[in-house]
């Protein structure tokens, strides 16, 4: 399928099952390219894992436009993924926006607000609090809609039947040009192409992300995941769920929190918006659509 113009959102099922048959038998520079053309206010979403970083360096190799990055600093990150971040950017003169949780600025402040090791009391609001949130106002206030994804189906759970791009429940386009592509096909890239990478991957590290929830793997580790939430079934940080499905579960958890709260008469730092009794999904669908009418 090929247009000459940028694809008029939204898709109907039709229109996305041509452009994935389009997209399937491409290779992922090919796929990278006809993004580039197609695609509406495109960027890179990158925690800047091997994945991403081939993504970035190929698209450097035929666009001088390249989509700008997206980087969600937890506060948690480690030092060598914040140090890559900024030889990235670097590298390659791209755009780099940096998004952190709302309203805090260090892990002290982040603590003081939520509490302390809030990835072990309650993870569901950590990823809310670190990635969700933050990824959504990025999108807002770049007026994204489409962005580059780092995600293959070798990487198993719920990558396994992923297509090369997919409309999420908030309409954002997301497209997975590496979505065929084994890890040693990757590693092959970045190797033959001097593409930077995370210095702890040479340290026994196989996927990297907060310091507090990566591990080295062992040598009975499967997975190139390995070392991500051990001990856990745990494989996605929210990023890449049901945004309306996740802020309903946090709120209910919230509102659970104010209740006991209320009963052993101390604060509670609210998370986002109080939820009623009444409203579900659809309601926070409608607030979420008021508030993008309103932006725009």
């Amino acid at each position: 399928m090929v247009a000459a113009t940028k694809l008029q959102l939204p898709l109907s099922d039709v229109e996305l099952a041509a452009i994935n048959e389009h997209l399937s038998r491409l290779r992922p520079e090919q796929i990278l390219a006809w993004a580039v053309v197609h695609l509406p206010n495109l960027y890179q979403t990158t925690a800047f894992g091997l994945t991403g970083l081939a993504a970035t360096d190929m698209l450097s190799k035929f666009t001088n436009k390249m989509p700008p990055l997206i980087f969600l600093d937890t506060l948690y990150h480690f030092k060598e993924t914040l140090k890559l971040k900024d030889r990235v950017a670097a590298k390659y003169g791209v755009e780099l926006f940096v998004f952190k949780p709302a309203g805090v600025d260090t892990v002290g402040e982040f603590e003081e607000r939520y509490g302390k090791r809030l990835w072990e009391t309650n993870d569901v609001t950590y990823d809310y609090l670190v990635k969700v949130e933050p990824a959504q106002r990025a999108y807002r206030t770049l007026n994204v809609q489409a962005v580059i994804t780092g995600r293959r189906a070798s990487q198993g759970a719920a990558r396994s039947t992923l297509q090369p791009l997919e409309v999420d429940s908030t309409g954002m386009l997301k497209l997975n040009p590496f979505f065929a592509w084994k890890f040693s096909s990757v590693k092959a890239y970045v190797d033959a192409n001097n593409v930077p990478r995370n210095a702890l991957l040479s340290q026994g590290f196989k996927s990297i992300g907060d310091w507090h929830s990566t591990a080295k793997s062992g040598e009975g580790d499967a997975g190139e995941r390995a070392g991500r939430w051990k001990g856990k079934a745990k494989t996605e940080c929210g990023l890449h769920k049901d945004y309306f499905k996740l802020k309903l579960q946090v709120q209910k958890k919230q509102r659970e929190d104010a209740l006991r709260a209320k009963d052993e008469a101390r604060p509670v730092e609210p998370v986002i918006g109080q939820l009623s009794e009444t409203r579900g999904v659809e309601g926070i669908e409608e607030d979420l659509r008021r508030e993008i009418a309103v932006k725009a």
